[in-house]
C-alpha cells in the first residue's frame, strides 16, 4: 500500500498566529524543524500536520466530551497508511521505518489523543506481534483487513492484579482437542469494545513461570469472551478502555502465535516498540497544550500588550518547550536505534518517560498561562 500523500495536503503548514508572535518576540524554534530530517519523513511530518489540523483539531472536543469513537477519522488514517506504518509494504504497509512511526504518532496525537492512541496499539502492539511472529495464514487473517481502518485491533496484557507485568499472567489457557479454552481477565485494554480481534496471553505452563505464557489471537466476538464496563476516564475517551472476561472461552489451536512459550517474548518485543509509540503521543499532547498556550498568551492583553510579552510568562513557556525538546530527542533518539538494529530498550522506556512527564508539565503549565480560562472545558 505505501504511505498515501492525501490532495488536500497543499502549500506549507502554518502555524497558529500565536506561535508566530511567539518566534518573534522569544525565538522559539522547533527541533523538527531544524533536525537535519530525511525528505520522506519532512513530509510524512507536514502532511501527519495538516490532516490533523483539517481533520482531527476540529472534532477533538466533540470526541473526547462525548466520548466517540472517532470511526470516520481512523479510516483516513487507515487510507494514508498509518494505522500500519512499519508494516512492510509487500504486506499492505506504509514500509517506513520507526522515526517515520514516531513523527506521525507525535503529528496525529497533537491533533487528537484519542485518534493517536488508537493507532499506537493497532500499529506497534497488535500488528507488530503478528507481522513477525504469525504465520501466512494469521497475517492474511488478521493484519490484511486492519490496516486501511475498517476494522483495528487491541493487545491484551494487563490484569487486574499485575499490571504489564507479563511473567505474572494468572489467565490460564489449556489445550483440548483442537481448541484453546481461556479462563482469567484482561484490565485496562484500549480499544476493548471497538477491536475486532486481539492478542492475549495467557498461562499454558505454569511450572516454567514466564517461559510457560503463551500469546494468542482472539476474534471478537466470541463465545465466551465478555466485555467489562466502559472505563470513565479523565481523558483520550474517544478510546474505550474496559476489562476482558474469559469463561471458558473457546478458541481455534491454529490460534496460537508463535510456539508455546514464547508469549513473554512476544510481550518485550511489542512492549519496546509500543513505548516509542507511547512517547511520540505523549509529545503530541505536550505540543497541544504548548500551541494553545502561545496562542492564548499572544492574544490576551494585560497591562496595555499580550501577556507573551511579560517575562513570567516567557520563562512558563520556554520550560515548556524545554522538556518538550529534550524528550523528542529521546524519543527519536530510540526510534532511531531500533532502525539501526541496535538495543533500545533503556532508550525506549527513557522516553516514554521523559515524554509523558513532558505533558504533564506543559498541560499544568498551559493551564496556568491560561488563567482562569484553563479551567473550562470550552479550551482544547
Amino acid at each position: 500500500m505505501g504511505f498515501v500523500f492525501p490532495k488536500f495536503c497543499y502549500g506549507a503548514f502554518s502555524r497558529l498566529s500565536g506561535q508566530l508572535v511567539c518566534k518573534k518576540i522569544i525565538g522559539v524554534r522547533a527541533i523538527s524543524n531544524a533536525f537535519n530530517l530525511p525528505d520522506t519523513h519532512k513530509m510524512l511530518q507536514k502532511t501527519c500536520r495538516e490532516f490533523a489540523e483539517k481533520e482531527l483539531q476540529p472534532v477533538a472536543a466533540k470526541i473526547d466530551k462525548e466520548h466517540l469513537f472517532p470511526k470516520e477519522q481512523i479510516k483516513k488514517l487507515g487510507e494514508l497508511g498509518l494505522l500500519a506504518v512499519t508494516l512492510p509494504e509487500n504486506q499492505g504497509g506504509a514500509g517506513l521505518d520507526y522515526l517515520a512511526y514516531a513523527i506521525a504518532m507525535e503529528e496525529i496525537s497533537r491533533g487528537c489523543a484519542s485518534c493517536g492512541v488508537i493507532m499506537s496499539v493497532n500499529n506497534s502492539l497488535y500488528l507488530g506481534g503478528i507481522q513477525k511472529f504469525g504465520n501466512d495464514a494469521q497475517k492474511k487473517k488478521y493484519i490484511n483487513p486492519f490496516i486501511n481502518g475498517d476494522r483495528i485491533g487491541c493487545f491484551a496484557l494487563s490484569e487486574p492484579g499485575n499490571g504489564s507485568d507479563a511473567g505474572a499472567a494468572s489467565t490460564i489457557a489449556r489445550l483440548e482437542g483442537d481448541s484453546w479454552v481461556l479462563n482469567g481477565t484482561k484490565a485496562w485494554i484500549t480499544n476493548g469494545y471497538e477491536a475486532e480481534a486481539g492478542l492475549v496471553f495467557a498461562t499454558t505452563d505454569k511450572s516454567k513461570k514466564h517461559k510457560g505464557i503463551s500469546c494468542f489471537i482472539i476474534d471478537k466476538p466470541t463465545a465466551g469472551l465478555t466485555l467489562g464496563k466502559k472505563e470513565d476516564k479523565l481523558g483520550i475517551r474517544g478510546s474505550s478502555t474496559c476489562n476482558l472476561i474469559f469463561e471458558e472461552c473457546r478458541i481455534p489451536k491454529d490460534n496460537l502465535l508463535g510456539q508455546p512459550g514464547e508469549g513473554f517474548k512476544i510481550a518485550m518485543m511489542s512492549l519496546d516498540a509500543g513505548r516509542i509509540g507511547i512517547a511520540g503521543q505523549a509529545l503530541g499532547i505536550a505540543q497541544a497544550a504548548l500551541d494553545c498556550a502561545v496562542h492564548y498568551a499572544a492574544q490576551r492583553q494585560a497591562f496595555g500588550s499580550p501577556i507573551i510579552k511579560l517575562q513570567a510568562i516567557q520563562l512558563k513557556l520556554a520550560e515548556m518547550e524545554m522538556k518538550i525538546e529534550a524528550a523528542r530527542l529521546l524519543t527519536w533518539k530510540a526510534a532511531s536505534l531500533k532502525d539501526a538494529g541496535e538495543k533500545f530498550t533503556k532508550e525506549a522506556a527513557m522516553a516514554k518517560l521523559a515524554a509523558s512527564e513532558a505533558a504533564t508539565f506543559a498541560s499544568h503549565q498551559a493551564i496556568q498561562v491560561l488563567g482562569g480560562m484553563g479551567y473550562v472545558s470550552d479550551m482544547p
